[in-house]
């Protein structure tokens, strides 16, 4: 029942806007407004705007805040600046992905850990844990005071410019800038994303995201922008090969495994699940995460069973028709040996088997 999951602040604006609400991870936030395919290609092509204030942001600070986060994180915070954004798998003593996040590097030694919905008291508790080792760091969940709007596409910049007298030219990607004024209100604004395109967030206080929606939506035609729903979130990220937690990411599986080496400093002495990390890097993983094309009909669906040689050798963890390939595709896991790019596979799909093959990820960038 919608009565007994969490609301954003903008709960009442999707429900004005024709949004179809559902459970996302506890949380009542719409799958779409229009369609799933229609909402994909207008991010393409122009724009969409995106409620995600059901993300969690943990802040980090004091003396100890950089030395936690090293052991924390898979990734080099040391090469974290003021006004930078760092992306790192956080992991468990065995390797496995406890979260995948975002750091905002604040300056004067003060972060902010931007979490998946689902994970936020996890991570919390997590970090909690870690820092019990250090004497000058503290640890806060506050995620209830902070809201949060993605603009995706193209044209995003060029609407988000309309509103703010930041100079957005100037902002490269995986930078950000706090204290900024976007129609009147006053919030952070980042240049990330998680489709494939360009794109920009804001988080502002949770009682200004309908006042700020309404603004970016008000010249919503001149620039083609639609509002979009978690179901073309899904299908923007797996078509631009980004991992999705509880699907490519868990607490089994390790970045290694993901495809997420490149994010693992191996320089660092110490961080939490390195012994087996490193282990995998150097006699390679069991399994690997691939990406496939589907060259008989029919969509691999998350959990389906991938067959080589009439043996099940391994999971699909996501799969869709990708609107923008006009194919469907899938990701999954299967022993190192079968990663190649042309590696035939088999999908099993209810009772049919259906003929499959491994090609390179991501599916789509941007601008070819």
């Amino acid at each position: 029942m919608v009565e007994d999951l969490k609301r954003t602040p903008l709960y009442q604006t999707h429900v004005a806007h024709g949004g179809k609400i559902i459970d996302f991870e506890g949380w009542a936030l719409p799958v779409q407004f229009t369609s799933i395919i229609d909402e994909h290609r207008a991010v393409r092509h122009a724009a969409g705007l995106f409620d995600v204030s059901d993300m969690g942001e943990i802040m980090v600070e004091g003396a100890d805040s950089l030395a936690l986060l090293q052991l924390a994180l898979t990734n080099n915070m040391e090469r974290g600046r003021p006004g930078q954004v760092i992306y790192s798998p956080m992991c468990n003593e065995q390797g496995g992905v406890v979260d995948d996040l975002l750091i905002y590097c604040m300056g004067n030694d003060r972060y902010m850990l931007v979490v998946n919905a689902g994970n936020i008291e996890k991570d919390y508790q997590w970090l909690q844990g870690l820092a019990a080792r250090f004497s000058h760091v503290s640890v806060s969940n506050e995620s209830d005071d902070v809201g949060q709007i993605a603009l995706q596409g193209p044209n995003s910049q060029a609407i988000l410019q309309e509103l703010t007298d930041c100079n957005l030219d100037v902002m490269k990607y995986y930078h950000f800038e706090d204290k900024v004024n976007v129609g009147g209100i006053e919030g952070l604004v980042s240049r990330t994303g998680y489709t494939g395109e360009d794109g920009f967030e804001v988080y502002c206080k949770p009682k200004d995201t309908p006042v700020l929606w309404e603004a970016l939506m008000a010249n919503a035609a001149s620039w083609d922008l639609v509002p979009a729903g978690l179901g073309c979130r899904d299908t923007l990220r797996f078509e631009a090969g980004m991992p999705l937690y509880g699907q490519e990411l868990d607490d089994e599986r390790t970045p290694v495994e993901a495809k997420l080496s490149k994010f693992i400093d191996f320089t660092k002495e110490e961080f939490v699940g390195r012994e087996r990390l490193l282990k995998q890097k150097e006699e390679k993983p069991k399994i690997r995460l691939i990406g496939f094309e589907m060259l008989g009909r029919g969509i691999p669906r998350t959990g389906y069973p991938l067959l080589s040689g009439g043996e099940e050798v391994g999971y699909v963890t996501t799969g869709s028709f990708a609107p923008s390939l006009n194919k469907n595709l899938g990701m999954g896991y299967v022993p190192w040996e079968l990663r190649k790019i042309g590696t035939d596979l088999v999908v099993q799909i209810r009772n049919r088997e259906v003929e499959a093959r491994v090609v390179k990820t991501p599916f789509y960038r941007k601008g070819k």
